[in-house]
């Protein structure tokens, strides 16, 4: 009996709690299901915009769009309570409500289940969590996306900050063989659609090209994407490549942030040539110089010419003053991808040569200068003694000038001596270039017929 009504208790209460899960899912099916998809945190720069993606979905959403008149989308700040006249109120669409902002606009369609919304020109104080809140009126359908027990899937929060978060930089591979084509990709965050940061490069080879564009992340936020493809060479090795994104915002200056990724280029041995110092001696070392990536594994051959074989391994070789050891050598540069020979390297042995050609050098320079003094010695004596032929001509001239003025008066002395004044006077020229000494000069004269000795007396004019 105990265990019949044991039984039929049991059977009683399973059928009771039945009854009420039917009742409690029967319940939860006729409230409103709703949910928003926004992301969980934006960063915002101020001076700029933000936009905030979000799109929502309610049970039965367009049957309540048909019955709805009308359909209003607010935004909340600091708390999700919504209360009238309550001063949390940032964006309320029903009445053209806007506080703490300059601008806000809600660009996406609500009709649309699309509640994407611009806050312009954001500031410090700006930061706060953002709740969504959507009304459908009349008596339709009220409800603030924020349920307590996830709140980060239903709001979001707005960081600002001064300056942006450098673009992010990615390469299609860390290391890359020469003569293939590697590929740059660099992004930017776009919290302001409206007005996105620009993207540069900088230090890129001139084949390089690149394709700029706006695109849309999985969480609906923005981002300025630019890509960068060239055919890299080894002298891309380590070569830095800057991704530069300026900001534009309502400030006097823009805000730049920049990020550099290194090249590595894998490349067999390159420019392998070898150093002889000194340049000239009995006692000189051999250096081998390369280019090669990696460069940790490089391995060093020496050959000399005329011999098959090796003469030596390693990056340098010390030769000594012996004469077989004169003549050309090479060396070949080797990694895991290839290797490279020298050209040959010629040692004579000899350590008088430069001396000598400094030598001779000085001594023709030494000899041009003595030859010049000498050349420019004789030139200008030579015009000094010209110079002086000149001075004699132009003396002898000017006393020819001064002799040929006759004076009115000319006295004649006689042989033993006594003065005689001649009654009548003669003009006559006299020419001193024809004169020649121990030759006597006649004097034609009517009144004297020969004169042995004679002078003549000039008087000043």
């Amino acid at each position: 009996m105990s265990s019949t009504l044991r039984t039929l208790m049991a059977g009683n209460q399973l059928t009771s709690f039945i009854f009420i899960s039917s009742v409690l899912v029967q319940t939860h099916s006729a409230d409103d299901i709703y949910s928003a998809v926004m992301p969980q945190t934006v960063t915002a720069l101020t001076g700029s915009c933000v936009q905030i993606p979000c799109t929502f979905d309610i049970s039965d959403f367009e049957d309540k769009r048909k019955r709805a008149e009308s359909i209003y989308g607010i935004w909340t700040k600091t708390k999700s309570q919504f209360a009238e006249k309550d001063g949390f109120i940032a964006f309320n669409s029903s009445e053209n409500i806007i506080r703490g902002f300059s601008d806000i606009q809600m660009t996406g369609n609500l009709s649309e289940r699309n509640c994407t919304t611009v806050f312009y020109n954001i500031m410090k104080n700006h930061s706060d969590l953002y709740y969504f809140r959507l009304e459908m009126k009349p008596n339709v359908f009220e409800a603030t996306f924020n349920p307590s027990t996830d709140v980060t899937k239903k709001t979001v929060r707005i960081n600002v900050t001064d300056s942006p978060e450098p673009p992010e930089l990615k390469l299609s591979d860390q290391r890359v063989m020469e003569e293939t084509t590697v590929n740059l990709r660099c992004s930017a965050e776009a919290p302001c659609p409206k007005q996105p940061p620009t993207i540069s490069w900088s230090n890129i080879p001139k084949s390089a090209h690149n394709t700029t564009q706006l695109q849309e992340k999985p969480d609906k936020t923005q981002s300025v994407v630019s890509k960068l493809t060239f055919k890299v060479s080894y002298k891309d090795h380590k070569r830095n490549i800057t991704c530069t994104a300026t900001y534009p915002r309502n400030t006097p200056d823009a805000s730049t942030v920049e990020t550099i990724v290194m090249l590595r280029v894998l490349f067999p041995p390159k420019e392998t040539h070898v150093i002889i110092t000194p340049s000239v001696g009995t006692n000189v070392t051999l250096t081998c110089k390369s280019r090669a990536s990696p460069s940790n594994d490089l391995t060093y051959t020496w050959y000399k010419h005329g011999e098959e074989t090796p003469i030596a391994w390693g990056m340098k070789i010390n030769l000594t003053q012996t004469q077989n050891q004169t003549g050309s050598y090479l060396c070949i540069a080797q990694n895991k991808y290839g290797n490279q020979s020298s050209e040959e390297a010629q040692h004579t042995g000899q350590s008088g040569l430069s001396h000598l050609v400094i030598f001779g050098c000085t001594g023709g320079l030494l000899a041009f200068f003595l030859l010049s003094a000498v050349f420019f010695y004789t030139m200008r004596k030579k015009a000094s003694r010209q110079a002086h032929v000149i001075g004699s001509d132009q003396a002898e001239d000017k006393n020819r000038d001064t002799m040929d003025i006759c004076t009115n008066n000319v006295t004649a002395i006689s042989k033993n001596g006594e003065k005689k004044e001649t009654d009548d006077l003669h003009y006559g020229e006299i020419d001193f270039s024809k004169l020649q000494t121990g030759h006597k000069t006649e004097e034609h004269s009517n009144n004297v017929s020969e004169t042995e000795y004679s002078e003549l007396q000039v008087t000043q004019r």
